[in-house]
């Protein structure tokens, strides 16, 4: 029960985070999907019982003070950022349901369980969407209309990019807690808005005040990473 729910959450984290590509541009989405931490730091006290911490609550005024500034300089994009911020509150909720479960299954099983529900679910999405929304919407004929270099891609994409990364996920959660693995994820933006920008062009290309509020949302990770080892350090010392 709980592995289905937790795979139509991610399957609902999917179609937001493309929805959000969708109604923006790939830096935007990936900028804004790294609130997940902040959702993660007030969230897992509440999954996990235990207190807030006190510097996790200032990191995530940080990041909405990000967010702002990206908000108010990308006013165009208002619903691609709300699609994210979906999508990333939805990851962090996916997180620590995994980060619990993670101690009784073994990676492979929940993974295996997780995609098959979301499969499932975003099956009856299309379908949904096929009758519900526009023309081209959902299945149709031109959905199954691909190229060699397409299924390759999917294929790439199914297997490496998804099943491996997903059951490599949740066994990490067996000795991370699921904050320390969003802000992992949360590198995620370093590196794709760079590369969406060498694949895109000028497409992705965003006015500077967007950068200074995507670099104070990255630099809660880094800070966030300085805490945690100063900390550690200190409990092993004494």
């Amino acid at each position: 029960m709980v592995l289905g729910i937790a795979g139509v959450i991610i399957a609902l984290h999917w179609i937001t985070f493309f929805a959000a590509i969708k109604a923006s541009n790939v830096s935007i989405t990936l900028a804004v999907l790294s609130t997940g931490a902040f959702f993660t730091s007030i969230l897992e006290p509440i999954f996990y019982k235990r207190k807030l911490i006190w510097y996790e609550v200032v990191f995530g005024l940080m990041v909405i003070c990000g967010l702002y500034i990206i908000f108010n300089v990308e006013g165009d994009y208002v619903l691609g950022i709300m699609y994210a911020i979906c999508s990333a509150f939805l990851s962090s909720v996916f997180s620590l349901i995994n980060g619990k479960i993670a101690q009784q299954y073994s990676p492979s099983m929940i993974s295996f369980y997780e995609l098959l529900s979301g499969v499932g679910f975003i099956t009856i999405y299309l379908f949904a969407i096929s009758f519900l929304g526009t023309e081209g919407e959902g299945f149709s004929r031109s959905f199954f209309q691909l190229s060699t270099s397409d299924w390759i891609y999917l294929i790439i994409l199914a297997s490496v990019c998804t099943a491996y990364a997903f059951i490599g996920s949740v066994q990490v959660m067996k000795y991370l807690s699921p904050y320390t693995v969003m802000l992992t994820i949360n590198l995620e933006p370093v590196y794709g808005i760079v590369l969406a920008y060498l694949i895109f062009g000028d497409a992705e290309k965003m006015n500077p005040e967007f950068y200074y509020g995507a670099l104070i949302i990255l630099g809660t990770v880094v800070l966030n990473g300085i805490f945690k080892n100063l900390k550690k350090i200190k409990i092993q010392k004494s």
